[in-house]
């Protein structure tokens, strides 16, 4: 027998007098949450699907534009001309007389800022590479930098009161008329020893993690996308960069480390391109750099080739003149004339 209730469900009365209730009603609802549940699971997958999109649209795009740094570059390059190039200009520019020879002078101060701040920018620089030495490497190169630039800071110093005396730069020490006329002639020695720390132990320990971080950072400058252009930013701070690292081959002396660094960067180039990857804005920077420096060395060596004053102090094949050689030779005589 089935009676009626209120809420729609269907009573049976069993003959022992037990009601049954029917749960039809019960499954249909049942039914219907799953389905609600259903539905809204697939509306938030729908909008976590067009959200992802949307990110990743995003990131495509802001990868698309290009990203050259600019305040890396710009600080890189006042930072040598100012404090490296700048202690050169200090020295001709003012007098020797304003400081007294036993106390640091105007270029020694503008060095000592220089040690400073060059192992922040190295360390900035390799931050901004992908390809990152071990952190053990990291700590010795800076502390490399920082004992060789300090090397050629204090025999700097004692060079530039040397000048002042009648020391000639495009002459080796042996050769040169002071050291001829010094008592004891053992002192000659000592005198080699300093330049030796400066011209070949601290420029090795100054250039070669300076090129070691310039390489690893061109060595991430690569792109899957089509060949980028660098921007007007970058074309303006070319000449700069240019004459700064032509600079630092003739001066430095490290025509050596640079040539290698540069057919470093040329066999990366070529075997990126092999796997379709091109070269972005800041490793077009630093390729036109290299070139056109090693363009001007060119040109440098080939307009001094015949000098045969220069050629007393680098006899060999590999003939770089140093400019504070060529103007304490040939042109400070004509400006105190």
């Amino acid at each position: 027998m089935l009676i009626s209730i209120a809420d729609g469900r269907a009573v049976e009365l069993m003959p022992s007098g037990v009601l049954l209730l029917s749960l039809r009603p019960v499954q249909k609802r049942r039914m219907h949450s799953s389905v609600r549940k259903r539905q809204n699971s697939a509306l938030h997958a729908a909008g976590f699907t067009s959200s992802w999109a949307d990110a990743s649209a995003g990131t495509e795009a802001a990868l698309s534009k290009p990203r050259f740094h600019l305040d890396l570059w710009l600080g890189f390059i006042i930072q040598n001309w100012a404090l490296d190039v700048g202690q050169h200009v200090a020295m001709l520019v003012l007098s020797a007389d304003w400081f007294p020879a036993n106390r640091p002078g105007a270029a020694e101060y503008l060095h000592i800022l220089y040690n400073v701040t060059t192992p922040l920018v190295l360390l900035e620089m390799l931050e901004r590479s992908p390809r990152m030495l071990p952190r053990l490497a990291v700590r010795l190169s800076i502390i490399s930098v920082v004992m060789g630039t300090s090397l050629h800071l204090a025999t700097d110093s004692i060079t530039r009161r040397l000048v002042l005396i009648g020391y000639q730069l495009h002459l080796s020490v042996r050769e040169n008329p002071v050291m001829k006329n010094i008592k004891p002639s053992s002192l000659v020695d000592a005198f080699e020893l300093l330049f030796y720390y400066d011209d070949t132990l601290g420029h090795l320990m100054w250039y070669v993690p300076l090129f070691l971080a310039l390489f690893l950072f061109f060595s991430g400058c690569f792109c899957c996308r089509k060949q980028e252009t660098m921007p007007a930013a970058a074309w303006m701070l070319l000449v700069p960069n240019i004459a700064y690292y032509w600079y630092l081959i003739t001066e430095g002396q490290t025509f050596i480390l640079f040539t290698f660094t540069f057919f470093a960067m040329m066999a990366t180039v070529m075997h990126q391109r092999r796997r379709g990857m091109l070269l972005d804005a800041n490793g077009l920077f630093l390729l036109y750099s290299f070139s056109a420096a090693l363009s001007l060395v060119a040109l440098w060596v080939v307009c001094l080739w015949s000098d045969a004053a220069l050629r007393r102090k680098h006899p060999g094949l590999i003939y770089v003149p140093q400019p504070c050689a060529v103007y304490t030779l040939h042109l400070r005589h004509n400006n105190q004339t």
